[in-house]
């Protein structure tokens, strides 16, 4: 009797625990931000991004080109030092993870080999381990001595729930990258197809009003009657 009014308590408090646990900003969670960006870089151009760190977090960049002729493009990674710490060329697509520390990391694409084509591009950035000042979650909870489950087992299914979705949605993100990349990449296929069809038709009417003023020419009677 006893054991079930515990679980009974704690089917009811439960709801209570997950509104009263810290934001994410707290320790109490490994605080990771996602974020994405598609942009056009035009040919000849060079294009830099900065990202504002913090010392022992992490910093994940993947990148790809969605569109554009060959697909490629120069990535450069540079440390708030100024030190490189990746430099790719003609690169279609990379990802690249980095330990971090204070400082604003800056990342660019470069399409200056490009002088006709311009590209589009979808990067997407992953910080982990950016939480503000620590709280101690705890202090957020009070009356927890009757509870058969320890609230550090709530908090780790809590943690597993929200690191699944996070990795659900960097999936889906990807997955529509990549098919915005193949529908390009379609487009651009079924427009050379009806151009060169276009130019085989021309070909062939052109051959074709040849071939039969050749024909006509050689029939022709070109004799003069004299009257």
């Amino acid at each position: 009797m006893e054991a079930e009014m515990r679980r009974c308590l704690l089917a009811s408090l439960l709801p209570l625990l997950l509104v009263l646990l810290p934001p994410p900003g707290a320790s109490a969670f490994a605080t990771a931000l996602d974020s994405d960006f598609t942009f056009t870089l035009p040919a000849g151009r060079k294009e830099c991004f900065f990202q504002s760190m913090q010392k022992e977090a992490s910093l994940e960049i993947e990148y790809q080109v969605l569109d554009g002729a060959g697909l490629d493009i120069d990535f450069h990674l540079l440390s708030p030092k100024g030190e490189a710490l990746v430099f790719e060329q003609r690169k279609s697509d990379g990802v690249h993870t980095v330990e971090t520390e204070d400082g604003d990391y800056m990342f660019c694409f470069d399409n200056t080999f490009s002088t006709l084509s311009d590209k589009v591009i979808f990067f997407e950035l992953i910080l982990d381990n950016m939480g503000d000042e620590e709280e101690d979650w705890k202090n957020y909870i009070t009356g927890t001595d009757l509870l058969d489950m320890k609230l550090e087992d709530i908090l780790e299914s809590v943690n597993s729930v929200k690191s699944r979705l996070s990795k659900s949605i960097h999936i889906q993100t990807l997955l529509k990258a990549f098919e915005a990349r193949d529908r390009n990449i379609q487009e651009s296929n079924f427009d050379r197809v009806n151009f060169w069809s276009m130019v085989n038709l021309a070909i062939m009417v052109v051959v074709s009003a040849v071939q039969v003023y050749m024909l006509r020419s050689l029939f022709e009677d070109k004799r003069k009657t004299r009257t």
